[in-house]
C-alpha cells in the first residue's frame, strides 16, 4: 500500500460521495460534515474555527461554508456572550432534518463506492482497512 493510493482511493470515495449529495439533497460534501459536526455537539454550535478544523477547512472557506449554510436556513450564528469576537454556527431545525434525508444518501454512498474500489486488488487492502475487516 501507498500513500497515492490511498489519497487515490479518498478522492474517488469523496467524488462519489459529492455527487450523490449535491444530485440528490441540494447539498455540497462539505456542508454535509459541517451539519453533521453541529449535530454531534450537545448544544448543535461550534465556534467557526473550531468547525473549520473538524471539517479541514480554513478560516475564509468555513466562513463561506456557513454563508452558504445560513442562506438555506440550515444554520444560524451566535455571537459568544463572553468575547464578541467569537461566532459560533448553530444547526437549525432545517439544517437538522436535511442532515437526516442526507444521511442515508450518504451510507448508501459510502458502502457502493467502497465496493466498486474494493475490486480492484489495488484497494482491496486499503478498502478492507477503512471497513475496519
Amino acid at each position: 500500500m501507498s500513500w497515492d493510493h490511498f489519497a487515490l482511493l479518498h478522492a474517488r470515495v469523496e467524488a462519489e460521495l459529492a455527487k450523490a449529495l449535491q444530485r440528490g439533497h441540494g447539498l455540497g460534501l462539505s456542508e454535509y460534515r459541517a451539519l453533521i459536526q453541529l449535530a454531534t455537539v450537545s448544544d448543535g454550535s461550534m465556534r467557526m474555527q473550531e468547525l473549520a478544523e473538524a471539517v479541514g477547512l480554513n478560516q475564509s472557506s468555513v466562513t463561506r461554508l456557513v454563508a452558504r449554510l445560513e442562506g438555506a436556513g440550515m444554520t444560524r450564528r451566535n455571537l459568544c456572550s463572553d468575547d464578541r469576537r467569537g461566532v459560533y454556527s448553530v444547526i437549525t431545525d432545517e439544517g437538522r432534518n436535511r442532515l437526516a434525508s442526507a444521511r442515508h444518501t450518504y451510507e448508501r454512498s459510502l458502502s457502493a463506492a467502497l465496493e466498486q474500489a474494493g475490486v480492484d486488488p489495488v484497494f482491496t487492502p486499503l478498502v478492507l482497512a477503512v471497513r475496519g475487516s
